[in-house]
């Protein structure tokens, strides 16, 4: 392959993902006339047009998106293997890119991102919460935290946290007018606080005990898409919420929540890092599994 090609290539890619030709030319730190003279001398070799240019945008062509997608790989093995080699000299160092459910950065990850950033001062990591399953490798991601039981078989996964438990909680107040249910089928006629996921799917409550397993579309006046709003709805007393015990351990310490169908709550793995297994682990990705992982297991 010719070598010219190669830088030319990253230009074109850094002009696709900057919409511009000036914001390329930031990006690279090279002047604006040499962006787009990469560009146009890489369309005269390969005699097709890989840029649509208007006064306003620049947008790949068709031809120019098919060549972008399967260049894609390739082009990011190589950021890689140039991070690896510059983390080499001294220590873990760059971006850090992680997917992360609400949930876990609450309850895994923000206890000790202090600790991190002090220990790895020369990583930046970046946590872009969203509860959906999100593919790491199309989204740009270095790696996702998620609960064990959704991840994909193809992915390697390192437990960062101990085990978790669901708790079914209501205030006194409310507990005073309603019975306390003793099964999880008792719940069909109370208040429950439900709760949505970012992609519009609303949480059936679960339950095990004695190997029988039972899931509840449960019913109730208030919806909500965040853990600590549905802690203090259930704390004034708007119905009974189903939470991992973490947020609200403080409440039925002091007695503002109390907890029901503790039985039907056994405690069940944690939150795992996952990353693909054919990339090449980078250093500062080694080091924040290995951080995480040695802050606790089950």
């Amino acid at each position: 392959m010719n070598r010219t090609h190669l830088s030319q290539l990253a230009v074109l890619a850094t002009v696709a993902q900057c919409g511009s030709f000036r914001g390329a030319a930031k990006e690279l730190g090279i002047a604006p006339s040499a962006v787009s003279h990469a560009v146009s001398s890489l369309e005269a070799r390969l005699g097709v047009r890989l840029l649509a240019r208007s006064t306003r945008s620049v947008a790949p062509t068709e031809e120019g998106a098919q060549l972008l997608e399967r260049l894609r790989p390739a082009l990011s093995e190589i950021d890689l293997a140039l991070e690896s080699a510059v983390e080499a000299r001294d220590r873990p160092a760059g971006n850090l890119r992680l997917t992360v459910p609400s949930t876990a950065a609450h309850l895994a990850l923000t206890p000790r991102l202090g600790a991190f950033a002090s220990a790895y001062p020369d990583i930046v990591l970046e946590i872009v919460i969203e509860d959906r399953f999100t593919d790491v490798v199309e989204g740009g991601f270095d790696a996702g935290v998620r609960l064990g039981e959704s991840l994909q078989r193809d992915m390697i996964a390192v437990r960062i946290g101990p085990n978790l438990r669901g708790a079914v909680v209501g205030a006194p107040s409310y507990f005073a007018t309603m019975p306390r249910p003793r099964h999880p089928h008792d719940l069909v006629g109370h208040r429950c606080i439900r709760f949505r996921f970012s992609s519009g799917i609303l949480y059936r409550w679960e339950f095990e005990k004695d190997g029988e397993e039972i899931e509840l579309p449960v019913q109730g006046p208030l919806i909500l898409d965040e853990d600590h709003l549905i802690a203090n709805a259930a704390a004034d007393g708007a119905g009974l919420a189903f939470l991992f015990e973490d947020y609200v351990h403080e409440a039925l310490a002091t007695g503002r929540l109390i907890r029901v169908l503790e039985d039907w709550c056994p405690p069940f793995d944690g939150f795992f890092v996952y990353y693909p297994s054919r990339r090449q682990m980078r250093p500062a990705l080694r080091a924040f599994v290995d951080f995480f992982k040695v802050s606790g297991v089950g």
